[in-house]
């Protein structure tokens, strides 16, 4: 119960929320604003309740006027099976919120206008979310899936080309079928916004995932995954084809043909404990 009442005390709501919540009053459409809010909270509720769940760090929950956000201090090291259930949690509730619509307009608590407007609303935040475009729950699914066999950076920049792909054609068929409708042009101008930021802070996204790995946040790890590598190649190099899930031991071949094993610690390491940003494998194993 403590931690439900927590979720509602972080939550905010963006002050151009309110100039939206005007201009619903005075058009007299200020019940179908609330019903579109109440469903858009129960989804990001969904998010922070399973990240709460797995003591996610929550830093709030936010309401804008054409959607809202869920923030997490979690950079890419819980469980790919953990992290799924988090952004599945969001699109599950509009499951059991359009049941209990069905059920109030059957038992005559629910008129059938509000009840057809309401599972409008549903459908159309669900199926919205579910587009895999970044930072939209198929945009977060996206990564998920790529990282199940790509190295975490990789994996980023893939995730950030396909929903670029796709937002393409979400914009082109706005622009077909309704060129002048604002709302849309304004959550596309958001989308853009949003993967424009998250390519430009694609290298630092990578190294906060590679420094809470240092910091012993990594997760659940699948399996081993050991990288071959010879003394020549930088550490940074390497440390690029570190992988969600995945402990690295790093088999290091020397020049004399003999090989050492180095564990991902000692790499992670030497990249923010002792500077080496630009030290190849085989500095390090004259440090250890």
């Amino acid at each position: 119960m403590s931690k439900a009442i927590g979720l509602f005390k972080i939550t905010r709501l963006h002050p151009l929320l309110f100039f939206v919540m005007f201009l619903a009053v005075v058009t007299a459409h200020f019940i179908e604003l609330l019903l579109l809010l109440l469903i858009i909270f129960v989804h990001e509720l969904g998010h922070a309740a399973a990240a709460s769940h797995f003591s996610w760090r929550i830093r709030r929950i936010t309401l804008l006027p054409f959607g809202g956000v869920a923030e997490m201090d979690e950079h890419g090291n819980r469980s790919l099976m953990e992290e799924t259930i988090v952004v599945a949690a969001g699109p599950f509730q509009h499951l059991w919120l359009a049941g209990l619509s069905m059920l109030l307009y059957e038992v005559g608590i629910l008129p059938e206008y509000w009840h057809t407007r309401f599972m409008d609303f549903n459908k159309m935040v669900l199926l919205f979310n579910l587009i895999p475009i970044w930072p939209l729950d198929g945009g977060k699914l996206l990564l998920l899936f790529f990282s199940l066999w790509e190295p975490f950076g990789r994996a980023h920049r893939k995730m950030l080309l396909f929903s670029t792909a796709f937002l393409a054609l979400f914009a082109g068929l706005a622009a077909f079928m309704g060129p002048f409708t604002l709302n849309v042009w304004i959550i596309l101008s958001f989308l853009c916004f949003s993967m424009y930021f998250e390519w430009k802070q694609r290298r630092y996204v990578f190294l906060r995932f590679l420094m809470e790995r240092y910091y012993g946040k990594s997760g659940d790890f699948r399996h081993l995954k050991p990288l071959n590598v010879t003394e020549e190649e930088k550490l940074h190099s390497v440390l690029e084809q570190f992988q969600r899930g995945c402990k690295h031991p790093v088999i290091v071949t020397r020049k004399d043909g003999n090989k050492t094993s180095l564990d991902e610690n000692e790499l992670l390491h030497a990249y923010f404990a002792e500077k080496m940003l630009t030290a190849k494998i085989g500095d390090l194993l004259y440090t250890y």
